[in-house]
């Protein structure tokens, strides 16, 4: 018989892994409530691309590629896209942010998030491009400029909260 200290232990641990995970799903969740706010849409988007961005930033184990994939296929169910978009394009960040990771990580602040707005800017154009070729149509790039600020103007609030998040109680190292 195992010692309950050490379930207790196993537990903590396996919370604390799926912890990135949990924030994502639960985030897109609430933003997809129908609160009434203006924009409410674009901000879906910009806090799955700051998760993904964040998390295989900072504990990619937490975050392996089948889940962001899921939280893509979660953001397409939500009407943002064709069934698949979202989930190659999170896919790709995923892929282009574990490649600079080794730089990126241990870098200040600010190119960090110079890195992130300009894969966040790659990613809402290829968004905005699939829209436009599965629909036939050329779409208004107001949405796509207006995503673009918003995640150049989120990323540091949604990172001090991650963070803190990551620093908690929930961060791994410290367990």
């Amino acid at each position: 018989m195992r010692h309950p200290t050490h379930l207790l232990h196993q537990i903590d641990a396996a919370s604390r892994w799926i912890f990135p995970c949990a924030t994502l799903i639960f985030g897109l969740f609430v933003l997809g409530m129908p609160f009434g706010i203006p924009g409410q849409a674009a901000l879906r988007p910009v806090y799955a691309m700051g998760c993904v961005y964040f998390w295989s930033l900072y504990r990619p184990a937490s975050l392996p590629a089948p889940l962001a994939a899921l939280c893509g296929l979660l953001l397409d169910l939500l009407g943002l896209s064709p069934f698949g978009v979202w989930a190659a394009l999170l896919l790709l960040l995923q892929w282009a942010t574990l490649l600079l990771r080794r730089k990126l990580a241990p870098a200040r602040f600010l190119l960090v998030w110079a890195a992130f707005t300009v894969m966040a800017v790659v990613i809402s154009s290829l968004a905005w491009a699939a829209d436009c070729a599965l629909t036939l149509t050329w779409l208004p790039t107001s949405p796509l400029m207006f995503e673009w600020l918003l995640s150049a103007g989120l990323y540091p609030t949604l990172t001090a909260l991650l963070i803190r998040a990551h620093r908690a109680p929930a961060a791994v190292e410290l367990a």
